[in-house]
């Protein structure tokens, strides 16, 4: 099985990372839905960590799409980038849209998902 994550590093700033992920992902015709600060959210409870940001994504056309093939398709929406960092190096996964066919082989998603999974893959590597 491939690994089910695409990563990129960055000698970027965290935050510089995550501002340019939701300023790429406008201009590659995805909207970002939600950003969960994980940091802030586990520090409420009493627990420290590093930062670390879930981006989660989405291109209403592939959705409907992808749907349209299979209902079980949302369990894996939406797509998600993980912002967070190693050392002084930030570091950038994207759960990756053809794992999601490879879950669901019967659903004929292989090339939509490659489509989703490529786009995503032109937002990070212009944001890093």
């Amino acid at each position: 099985m491939e690994d089910p994550a695409y990563r990129l590093e960055s000698d970027k700033p965290f935050d510089s990372v995550v501002e340019s992920i939701e300023k790429e992902t406008a201009g590659h015709n995805f909207r970002v839905l939600h950003v969960h600060d994980v940091q802030a959210t586990l520090a409420e409870k009493g627990f420290e960590r590093g930062p670390l940001k879930i981006i989660e994504v989405c291109n209403a056309g592939f959705a409907h799409r992808a749907l349209d093939k299979e209902n079980n398709v949302a369990l894996f929406m939406p797509c998600k980038f993980v912002v967070g960092t190693e050392g002084i190096r930030t570091v950038v996964t994207l759960a990756r849209p053809v794992m999601i066919a490879e879950m669901l082989p019967d659903a004929g998603l292989d090339e939509l998902a490659a489509e989703v999974e490529s786009t995503l893959r032109k937002v990070m590597e212009a944001s890093v």
